[in-house]
């Protein structure tokens, strides 16, 4: 069959049946564009090009499993750290951890401070040398159980970017502060009364740390991680002393909610 093309009609064919001929004869299963996303342009014109890394990062590595995203601008220095640490600590329970930023500079590796930062913390070598920064895309915020975002830049842009996952965003620093309220043992009763699927069990937890916005005030750079990224090895050493305190908290949450 060939299938009109033109919004034109030939010759002795009235516009109005020529409209009728299109609607009539384009197959109904025909694919529609997605509309791109307006909260991050570039990264939408990518994800054909990732398509296979997004459906991967979104795949759980088993039934049921968390999934931890962190998130920071350029993915190469805060955030990979945050994520090769968290994966050491949290990976054989079941955690899965991964990482992106909002404006990555894609495929780079860690930056050279960040790494040896990483490695004196508990990283291990292979996660830390495997790592390639990559845009942050709605799949990853979509499959994601808690997203930590290394500044409140990113906790913005990535609510904006999946508003449905406002509750679930954090700084991983405004983490720290609200979760330092709740005891183990009271995280862990939040835990058991959601039953015993580990999603549910993190969400219940999540939402009485969520419950203490507002009550807790700060200065709201106390919530940033600083941004080391071509900066002194003082200005590293900063932001890991500010990143690593916070990551103890969220894995004793963690590990809270899991049993």
């Amino acid at each position: 069959m060939i299938f009109p093309s033109s919004d034109s009609p030939p010759p002795g064919v009235s516009r109005r049946e020529w409209r009728r001929r299109i609607a009539s004869e384009t197959p109904q299963d025909a694919p529609v564009q997605a509309r791109p996303s307006q909260a991050n342009p570039q990264a939408s014109r990518l994800q054909a090009d990732q398509a296979p890394d997004v459906q991967d990062a979104a795949q759980p590595s088993a039934p049921h499993a968390l999934t931890i995203l962190t998130v920071c601008t350029g993915n190469i220095c805060r955030s990979p750290m945050a994520e090769v640490l968290l994966r050491a600590r949290l990976e054989p329970l079941g955690v899965r951890v991964h990482s992106a930023g909002t404006h990555a500079l894609v495929d780079h590796e860690m930056t050279g401070p960040a790494q040896a930062l990483a490695l004196e913390s508990g990283a291990r070598p292979a996660d830390a040398a495997a790592h390639a920064a990559r845009y942050l895309v709605e799949p990853y915020l979509l499959d994601a159980d808690l997203v930590l975002a290394m500044a409140r830049e990113h906790r913005s842009y990535a609510v904006k970017m999946v508003p449905s996952r406002m509750r679930r965003t954090f700084t991983v620093r405004e983490f720290a502060r609200l979760a330092s309220t709740l005891s183990t043992e009271a995280a862990r009763a939040a835990a058991d009364a959601a039953g015993t699927d580990p999603k549910a069990r993190l969400a219940a937890v999540l939402q009485a740390v969520s419950a203490q916005r507002g009550l807790m005030p700060a200065a709201p750079e106390d919530d940033d991680v600083i941004d080391p990224y071509r900066r002194s090895q003082e200005t590293y050493a900063k932001s890991a002393a500010q990143l690593i305190p916070a990551l103890d908290e969220v894995e004793r949450v963690v590990r809270a909610a899991l049993g």
